[in-house]
């Protein structure tokens, strides 16, 4: 799960980490407001959505009046955000974030993933602030330092001296003093919280020798979230594309694509393999929609629903290796969900596993209109053929 900068920051704040004075607004003369009340100028106006990038695209910008706060926060309220994280239609922009402007003297990258080889989590640093810690670590590397961290030690002293004299030049070893803190304490924010990432792009050092959190970014591990049910009320659903919105409601796995190949599979790996056939095919899918393993009919039903609901699908491919999931009860969800939606493109069938007679039975005689594939192979070249 996703959450907005400002919610980041406020998670900061309560950890100790130091980041700017501001204030949300949701309109130019609320952001006016706002920047009244902080020291300035300079202001920094900060469109507050759920996508990286933002500055090059124009949703992070410096004013130096009253009046350039409010024109800006104006712009920015005002159109979609396009940014690389985005895509070509961008994302519409609700609130933005209003803060001081800092007298910046250095910048630094300092996040915490979970590295899957080594099973623990890796503090990154960077002396290269502010730039996509993915774009350094190709171009270069040696800017890129990697500490791995032994959960059942923790964040200890050593970790953070490691990476204090990884800098070159080193710099002020009063700086260490205030470094190793905020070190420590993005990791303590990194378990508590059951994070997946927590990132500050840039930490500034000012020229008044402070570190500040210019920019905050947190993920939280979707799994964890019933024992922080803090957390899970900083969901903020209107960032999310309005049918993946829709599936999260029924607990779906629905990820929306580009392509024009609607796909309904049971399990992520086969939905994986599902879309590779796809495009050997020469097609393109429109989505990752797993139901899982022990889906109901009314899940299959909402499942359709949701497909047959992107304007882009232009033909849908159920494929079904019946375990958990029966292929009757599939079938009957499939047969539901045609009865309240009108199906008018291409519809194929591949099943397969426990009850698969029981399941083509219903299908055979709902009346569809529907064809069969008797293998995954088969049933991508089905699809492609109908689409073109």
């Amino acid at each position: 799960m996703k959450i907005h900068e400002f919610q980041a920051k406020d998670l900061f704040r309560d950890a100790g980490i130091p980041v700017p004075s501001g204030m949300l607004a949701g309109t130019a003369d609320q952001a006016a407001q706002v920047a009244k009340e902080l020291t300035g100028p300079p202001w920094v106006v900060k469109a507050q959505i759920h996508a990286g990038g933002r500055g090059k695209g124009g949703g992070v910008r410096v004013a130096n009046s009253i009046e350039e706060v409010q024109r800006i926060s104006e712009e920015i309220l005002s159109t979609a955000l396009i940014t690389p994280q985005t895509g070509p239609s961008g994302q519409p922009v609700r609130r933005v974030l209003v803060e001081e402007g800092l007298d910046i003297e250095k910048e630094y990258y300092l996040g915490i993933v979970v590295d899957r080889k080594l099973e623990s989590p890796v503090m990154i640093f960077s002396q290269a602030g502010g730039m996509e810690i993915e774009e350094v670590s190709s171009s270069h590397p040696e800017l890129v330092l990697a500490e791995p961290i032994d959960t059942e030690n923790g964040f200890m002293p050593y970790h953070a001296r490691n990476i204090f004299y990884g800098l070159t030049p080193l710099t002020d070893m009063g700086m260490l003093k205030d470094f190793a803190p905020i070190m420590t304490r993005l990791y303590e924010l990194f378990i508590a919280k059951d994070c997946s990432l927590v990132e500050i792009n840039p930490l500034v050092l000012t020229k008044s020798g402070a570190l500040v959190a210019l920019d905050a970014k947190i993920n939280f591990d979707d799994n964890a979230l019933f024992r922080h049910k803090e957390i899970a009320r900083l969901h903020d659903p209107s960032e999310m594309d309005k049918l993946e919105a829709e599936a999260s409601k029924h607990n779906i796995n629905y990820i929306r694509l580009d392509g024009t190949i609607g796909a309904m599979v049971n399990g992520a790996g086969l939905a994986m393999a599902t879309m590779d056939v796809i495009k050997l095919a020469g097609a393109e899918p429109a989505n990752f929609l797993d139901v899982g393993g022990g889906a109901s009919e009314e899940m299959v039903q909402n499942g359709l629903k949701i497909i047959l609901s992107d304007e882009r699908v232009r033909a849908v491919l159920i494929n079904i290796f019946g375990g958990i999931l029966r292929c009757d009860v599939l079938a009957r969800g499939v047969v539901k969900a045609a009865k309240e939606i009108e199906i008018t493109v291409p519809l194929i069938v591949r099943l397969e596993g426990t009850n698969v007679e029981e399941g083509r039975e219903i299908l055979n005689h709902s009346g569809l209109d529907f064809l069969v594939a008797k293998d995954l192979e088969e049933a991508a070249r089905m699809v492609a053929d109908q689409v073109k």
